[in-house]
C-alpha cells in the first residue's frame, strides 16, 4: 500500500515546511516536494498541518486501587488516545499486592492489553517495596524491552529514601530510566490528618493539603539521590509547579546530569480556581495529585516549555465514572479517587495554548512527541516524520472547535476540558501506514496496536 500526503505543513525535527510525504507500508519512505510516484491513495493536505502521531508515556490504564479501577481499559482508552492524534502510549502500571514481583505486575498488563489496543504501546515497570529480588529484575526488564521503571515517594506503595537509593543505584548500572512521582508523604499526611480533623473535607482542601513545597522538597531530594547515585536516568512525573521546576533548572544548573522534567496538559490549563470558585460537586472532577495549581505555576510551565527545561507534555491520564464514583465523594476529599480523563484533548489543547504564547510549532511538537519517544526508547521508529520511520501521522485542521463531552471517545462520563475552544481539530490520523480516521469514519480495529520493546540510547 502506497499513499502519498500532498501540500501539507509538515512539522519536521527542526522546521516547518510544506511538503509531501510518501508512506510505502508501515514506513515513511520520501519526504519532499512536489513528488510523483504512483500510489494507491493521494491525501491532499491543503491548509492543514502534518504532525507526528503523538507519544503519550504517562497513562493509567484499567488502574486498579482497590475501591477503584480507572474506567478506560487499553482498548477505550486508546480509542480515545487515537482520535486525539495520539498513535503510541507508555502506561505506569498498578500494583499487585505486597511480595508480587516486577515480571508478575508485566505479565498481568499483557494479560489485559493484549489484543485490545487499537494503537501501539507499552508498560513502565513499577517498584512498590524495594528487596534485592526486585532489583534484580530491573535488568531483565530492561533486556526484555522495559527500560524504564516507576516509583513514588507517597501513597502505600511508596518507598523510603535508602530504598529509592538502591534503585537508582541498579539503574546507573543497568542504564534503566526511573521515574518518580514526587511529592513529600510526611508533609501531605500532617496536613490531611489536620482537615479530617478539623472536617475540612470539600475539594478545595484536596489543594491546601498537598502545597507545592510538597512537590520541590520531593524533587530537591530525588535530585540529590540521584547525584549520590552517580546521575542515572531520572525523570520527574508530572511536574506542577514553578518551585519544583526551579529545584531542575538549579540542578541542571550545578551540572546536574539524565535529568528530565515532564509536565501534563492540566497543569498547563487549569488552575485552582477549579476548586475554590466551583461548587463541590463539580470541583471533585478535577481532584488528581499533584493538585491543579495557580495561575503563577502554569505560566512558569509554559516558559519552561519555551526554554526547554520542560522536556515532554504527558497526561496521565487516569478517568473515573463521575456519577457513581466521584459525585458520591464531593464532600469528602480523602475518599475521592484521584485522577482525571485527557489522554484525547493533549495535542489539540496544547498546540492551542501553545501557540497563542508564540511557541513554536517545532518545540511543541518535541514535547508532544518526539522528546517522550527519545527519553523511553521508542525513537526511531516514533516521534518523528523522517524517512524510515513509522507512519504514525496526523493532519490537522486549523478550524478549531469547542471540546464537550459529547464529542469524546473515552468511557469516562465527564471531561475534563469541557467548554474549550480549540484552534484546531483532528482530521486524519495513520498509525503504522494504515488510515485508522479521516473524515468519513473511523476504521482501527482492537488488536492493531502492538506492544513496541524499547531501547533506551546511549546519549
Amino acid at each position: 500500500m502506497k499513499t502519498l500526503i500532498k501540500n501539507g505543513k509538515v512539522v519536521l525535527k527542526d522546521k516547518v515546511d510544506f511538503l509531501d510525504i510518501l508512506l510505502e507500508g508501515r514506513k515513511i519512505s520520501k519526504i519532499g516536494k512536489n513528488i510523483e510516484e504512483k500510489v494507491d491513495k493521494i491525501i491532499d493536505a491543503k491548509d492543514k498541518l502534518v504532525i507526528p502521531g503523538g507519544v503519550d508515556v504517562h497513562t493509567h490504564m484499567s488502574l486498579d486501587l482497590g475501591k477503584f479501577i480507572a474506567c478506560d481499559d487499553f482498548a477505550s482508552g486508546t480509542y480515545a488516545a487515537s482520535f486525539g492524534a495520539t498513535t503510541t502510549i507508555c502506561d505506569h502500571i498498578g500494583d499487585l499486592g505486597k511480595g508480587a514481583s516486577l515480571h508478575s505486575l508485566i505479565d498481568h498488563y499483557h494479560d489485559i492489553a493484549d489484543g485490545k489496543a487499537y494503537i501501539d504501546y507499552s508498560f513502565h515497570g513499577a517498584m512498590y517495596e524495594e528487596n534485592e529480588s526486585l532489583l534484580s529484575e530491573i535488568e531483565d526488564l530492561k533486556n526484555e524491552g522495559i527500560p524504564s521503571i516507576k516509583i513514588y515517594t507517597t501513597y502505600g506503595g511508596k518507598l523510603n529514601d535508602d530504598q529509592i537509593l538502591r534503585v537508582l543505584k541498579t539503574a546507573k548500572k543497568t542504564g534503566s530510566i526511573v521515574c518518580v512521582h514526587c511529592e513529600n508523604d510526611g508533609l501531605i499526611y500532617e496536613l490531611r490528618n489536620e482537615a479530617i480533623r478539623d472536617n475540612k473535607l470539600s475539594p478545595k482542601y484536596h489543594a491546601l493539603t498537598r502545597p507545592n513545597q510538597s512537590e520541590a522538597e520531593a524533587i530537591n531530594r530525588l535530585i540529590y539521590l540521584s547525584e549520590t547515585a552517580g546521575y542515572p536516568k531520572l525523570y520527574i512525573v508530572h511536574t506542577s509547579t514553578k518551585e519544583g521546576l526551579d529545584e531542575i533548572k538549579r540542578a541542571r544548573e550545578r551540572g546536574a546530569k539524565n535529568l528530565y522534567c515532564e509536565t501534563c496538559t492540566q497543569y498547563l490549563t487549569y488552575d485552582e480556581s477549579k476548586y475554590m470558585d466551583n461548587p463541590s460537586d463539580e470541583a471533585v472532577k478535577y481532584i488528581c495529585a499533584p493538585p491543579l495549581r495557580k495561575k503563577d505555576d502554569i505560566e512558569a510551565l509554559w516558559d519552561g516549555i519555551r526554554n526547554g527545561d520542560v522536556d515532554v507534555v504527558a497526561t496521565d491520564h487516569c478517568p473515573f465514572i463521575y456519577e457513581s464514583e466521584k459525585k458520591p465523594y464531593a464532600d469528602n476529599f480523602i475518599k475521592a479517587p484521584g485522577g482525571i480523563p485527557g489522554v484525547e484533548e493533549r495535542i489539540e489543547v496544547v498546540l492551542t495554548l501553545g501557540l497563542q504564547r508564540k511557541i513554536s510549532l517545532v518545540r511543541l511538537m518535541e514535547v508532544l512527541s518526539l522528546n517522550p519517544s527519545k527519553i523511553f526508547g521508542f525513537y526511531p521508529n516514533k516521534g518523528s516524520i523522517e524517512e524510515g520511520t513509522d507512519a504514525d501521522l496526523a493532519i490537522l485542521t486549523m478550524n478549531g472547535y469547542t471540546i464537550k463531552q459529547e464529542n469524546r471517545h473515552s468511557r469516562c462520563d465527564y471531561t475534563s476540558y469541557e467548554g474549550f475552544d480549540t484552534d484546531f481539530k483532528v482530521d486524519t490520523v495513520i498509525s503504522k501506514g494504515k488510515i485508522i480516521l479521516d473524515e468519513k469514519g473511523y476504521y482501527a480495529k482492537a488488536g492493531m496496536g502492538e506492544f513496541i520493546k524499547r531501547i533506551l540510547s546511549k546519549e
